[in-house]
Order: structure tokens, then sequence, then C-alpha cells
């Protein structure tokens, strides 16, 4: 990559998912690590689903990687 990427994954919404931005574009609403790799794949980003809950580069709002539920709150 030579431009750094701004990727956001919001808190988890009340009826569940994650909303996911990839530089201020939203992508789509992820339900688990293997939507939001997909989302990233689409992006040009290949990461391994395995990998995606430790990578640094992404922004994780309200919550972590473990959180995808309906509401869920740290």
């Amino acid at each position: 990559m030579s431009t750094p990427i701004r990727v956001i994954v919001h808190p988890p919404s009340p009826t569940g998912g994650r909303r996911v931005r990839v530089d201020g574009e939203i992508l789509g609403l992820a339900y688990g690590l293997r939507d939001l790799a997909e989302f990233l794949r689409r992006a040009g980003l290949e990461v391994d689903p395995d990998d995606v809950a430790h990578l640094t580069w992404i922004d994780w709002r309200g919550v972590g990687p473990e959180h995808w539920g309906p509401g869920t709150t740290a």
C-alpha cells in the first residue's frame, strides 16, 4: 500500500452487525471477522480472516473485534 488506508469498524448496531468504512466509503454491514475480511478484499486489501482482529490499522469503534451482536457494549 503506497497510501495509508483508513478502515473504521463502527460499534454493533441495535439489530446486529457492524458498519465498515474504508476511506470514508461505507462498504456494508459485517456480522463477523470473515465478513470484514471479505469487505477489505473487495477494497483491494488482501488479509487473512484469522489475522483481521489483530491488524493495528483498523480503528475499532466502541468495542473490539470480539463483539458483533446486537447492541453489544464494552
